[in-house]
């Protein structure tokens, strides 16, 4: 998945914006993009309108948009941008283990002067910066920029309201009425919660019970190895055995650890299932295709995981960075962040106006008292390079019962543990 494009005119490269902008536009009218976000969602809705924006100010100037899966960018995305057909901007995964990674390696040019120069760091505000500047480690929150964030992202949880309404069923507020209402439906032969353990959204439910029991000293030990980490403490033990409970009492059927995320996606969306618990990214594409029944997002209770979105980043071999700078800014605008807003998703730099949908007001003001409060806890793959299928495959363990909650956390920390010994943390 990501991108690829050679530096054609070795020339013209010196001639551009020093370790960051300029290029041989003159030789190559192509501007090369790739982002995985599909065409119903809100980003894909914002970028969409960016791309035409770029070329109604680009006279001459094509954008050959490529559009990647997740999966495809997270597996293969260091081997694309190091290629000679690197595309000259693509979104892609923050955190250590992904944007971090190939900061370390020098695969991608540090924005920091163009940053300072078009005020992105005033537009986005504190904060937000914490997932796009990376030290000479490739951990994130001090250091060099080396993406923009674009939009932001937070857990939520997803309820079919028909469906709790035929059970007598208020909505949860708290993670004991969420239980209790997955009592009710299991006894009624529903099984209440729609998830995937081939992909991410197995790991995330997992890290979301561990976050109820945690403070952002533990996410910070976690994630920013600023202290040493227990993967038998409260917290990752509650998680575990916790989601392991969950599995035993039906909450979440045994065949998800075959699924993957658009097959829990489809799950919900068709009424099969009355709880998802993911992301803000499936609010746009929810509002845009569920019209069978009533369904509303509400918080998990307590941190949860989040974070400004991923990130446009330029590749060092991009051939037209100035094209991407530009394009950056665009997708920064308060008219393409309100376009994204009220497509479903959260702005990062919104207008002034507040959204018209009270839903989707109440969706960014969600966002914004999680950071406010400084509950935001990242995400559970993001420490360690490679981290991500760790995860999965541990996770897949719980569901299928090959391993139990204690052999699982020791799967988990091997890893961790290698990773930050070869850092010298």
């Amino acid at each position: 998945m990501p991108q690829r494009l050679i530096a054609a005119v070795v020339a013209a490269l010196l001639v551009g914006v020093a370790g960051c902008g300029g290029s041989d536009e003159a030789a190559d009218n192509t501007f090369k993009l790739w982002h995985f976000e599909g065409p119903d969602s809100a980003m894909g809705t914002a970028w969409a309108e960016a791309i035409k924006q770029f070329e109604a100010s680009h006279p001459g100037v094509k954008v050959a948009f490529e559009e990647k899966g997740f999966e495809q960018i997270q597996k293969t995305g260091s081997l694309a941008v190091n290629s000679k057909d690197a595309p000259d901007l693509l979104e892609y995964p923050k955190g250590n283990a992904t944007a971090g990674l190939l900061s370390k390696q020098g695969l991608l040019t540090d924005l920091s002067d163009e940053v300072a120069q078009r005020g992105w760091d005033k537009k986005l505000g504190p904060g937000v910066d914490t997932t796009a500047r990376y030290d000479e480690r490739g951990v994130m929150g001090s250091g060099q920029w080396f993406g923009i964030p674009n939009y932001a992202e937070y857990i939520t949880v997803y309820y079919n309201k028909d469906m709790f309404d035929r059970q007598g069923l208020a909505l949860p507020t708290t993670l004991d009425q969420l239980t209790a209402a997955m009592d009710r439906f299991v006894a009624a032969g529903i099984t209440p919660l729609a998830t995937a353990g081939q992909e991410y959204p197995a790991q995330q439910v997992l890290y979301q019970l561990a976050l109820t029991k945690a403070d952002r000293g533990w996410v910070d030990r976690y994630q920013r190895y600023t202290g040493d980490v227990d993967f038998h403490d409260t917290a990752w033990t509650y998680g575990a055995t916790t989601f392991a409970d969950w599995v035993r009492k039906g909450y979440l059927s045994r065949d998800s650890a075959g699924l993957k995320a658009e097959d829990m996606g489809l799950a919900f969306m068709q009424g099969k299932n009355p709880i998802m618990v993911s992301g803000t990214w499936w609010y746009g594409r929810l509002r845009a295709q569920v019209k069978d029944f009533q369904w509303v997002s509400a918080r998990w209770p307590g941190m949860t995981a989040g974070s400004s979105g991923n990130m446009w980043v330029v590749p060092k071999a991009a051939k037209h960075k100035q094209y991407a700078l530009d394009f950056i800014d665009i997708t920064l605008s308060p008219a393409v962040q309100d376009k994204l807003r009220d497509a479903g998703g959260v702005a990062v730099a919104p207008g002034a106006a507040p959204a018209a949908d009270p839903a989707i007001r109440q969706l960014n003001d969600d966002y914004r008292a999680l950071r406010d409060a400084d509950q935001l806890a990242f995400y559970p793959d993001w420490p360690v390079p490679g981290y991500y299928d760790v995860q999965v495959q541990a996770v897949q363990k719980l569901i299928t019962g090959d391993a139990d909650p204690r052999q699982v956390l020791d799967e988990l920390a091997g890893p961790y543990r290698e990773h930050v010994a070869s850092i010298g943390k």
